[in-house]
């Protein structure tokens, strides 16, 4: 059976970064649509909002007072959803009558960590979109200042990190100390508009910091780990850029550091997937221009989303990268890449729901990777609302 026959009929497609499976369906892009539509943005936001909690200079839900910033600006999150310090917790002992079906099946273990709040610019009516690479640049650097300063003094990457923070400009309004005690996990995520749950149109990220190594990631690392072992110490990610590179259907955008591709096994309509074409294991293994080509990489994908629909496209994006407390084994197994997971599937109005057989049997999607990406392609150059008189 050819690849180009999936296009019309339904089919299963493998996921080798979470070992799981995924129904697609193109033909069910055409059916009649009468349900929920999103409000589209309007895009009428000041430049800067008196009310905001981001915004320079404001004060902040807990009563703190932001910096007069220019670009970027972090702080621990006012309302985190980690604790650093709590009480003890210990699962109850069994029964001394034989064995505590409790323990077995009601299981809970504590979490500590720490969470932060990262601003992307001063302006409050921009998006990523809107920024320049040399306007994302910092972003990415203030990104890398605090995966370095929570890494572990004997990760395999502390000396990377150590030059990494060399070479980065100090944060104007001081370094964040890390917490007390080491942590396990660093999650960098953005949720961006009121559709992925984004209380705030001021343009910023979370960075959440835990004692765990959470379900995603630690799936991703054992499935990277597992094809280092299959296959002779090759990389499931740089065999996988290398695959579709050498395709083309599938790849969006690349530049001499990144590849951006609708992933094969790709779930929400247009998700891609922001691969390092080299073997980097975290942020702090990244040149100086290798930081400047990441930072065109996320203005590229987040652009040709706004021109998609001509719409400020909502989305949920995340770094994977090694953990900030891991062993050799883990660090090798580990390839920097981006998730970005936006909702809308056929306009700025209509959305992608995970519902019924996807939260019962498995995910499903409408539209093929291939076509996403051939749509996503054409989508280069100005931004859509730079163009309107």
């Amino acid at each position: 059976m050819s690849d180009k026959l999936l296009d019309d009929i339904s089919h299963r497609r493998y996921n080798p970064l979470t070992g799981d499976w995924i129904l697609v369906s193109p033909h069910r892009s055409k059916r009649p649509w009468q349900g929920q539509q999103e409000a589209p943005f309007r895009g009428d936001l000041p430049g800067y909002d008196p009310t905001c909690y981001l915004c320079p200079g404001n004060q902040r839900a807990q009563g703190d007072q932001n910096p007069p910033y220019q670009n970027t600006f972090v702080f621990v999150n006012d309302y985190s959803a980690v604790k650093e310090t709590q009480q003890d917790y210990a699962p109850s002992s069994r029964s001394s009558d034989g064995e505590d079906l409790a323990a077995r099946l009601l299981q809970a273990q504590p979490v500590t960590g720490r969470c932060y709040v990262l601003t992307f610019s001063a302006k409050h009516n921009v998006t990523l979109a809107d920024m320049a690479p040399a306007d994302i640049l910092p972003v990415i650097q203030t990104w890398t200042r605090i995966y370095a300063s929570h890494l572990s003094a004997s990760h395999p990457l502390r000396p990377q990190a150590d030059k990494a923070l060399a070479s980065i400009p100090p944060n104007p309004d001081g370094e964040l100390a890390p917490p007390p005690r080491q942590l396990r996990y660093m999650q960098i995520f953005e949720n961006k508009g009121a559709a992925m749950g984004c209380s705030n149109p001021h343009p910023h990220c979370q960075i959440w910091t835990t004692s765990v190594l959470p379900d995603e990631p630690a799936r991703e690392l054992a499935q990277l780990a597992r094809y280092r072992r299959e296959h002779g110490g090759q990389h499931l990610l740089e065999d996988y850029a290398r695959l579709e590179t050498a395709r083309g259907e599938r790849v969006v955008w690349q530049n001499d550091g990144f590849l951006v591709v609708c992933p094969w096994w790709a779930t929400w309509p247009f998700e891609v997937l922001l691969i390092a074409k080299r073997h980097v294991r975290g942020l702090v293994e990244l040149t100086e221009e290798e930081r400047k080509q990441f930072a065109e990489a996320v203005g590229e994908v987040a652009r040709r989303y706004d021109n998609l629909f001509e719409t400020s496209f909502p989305y949920s994006s995340g770094i994977h990268q090694a953990p900030i407390d891991c062993t050799e084994e883990e660090a090798e197994a580990s390839w920097f890449h981006m998730h970005f997971y936006p909702p809308l599937l056929r306009s700025a109005t209509v959305r992608k729901f995970l519902v019924g057989y996807e939260l019962l049997a498995e995910p499903q999607r409408d539209i093929t990777p291939e076509q996403a990406a051939e749509r996503l392609r054409k989508c280069g150059g100005e931004l859509y609302r730079n163009l309107l008189s």
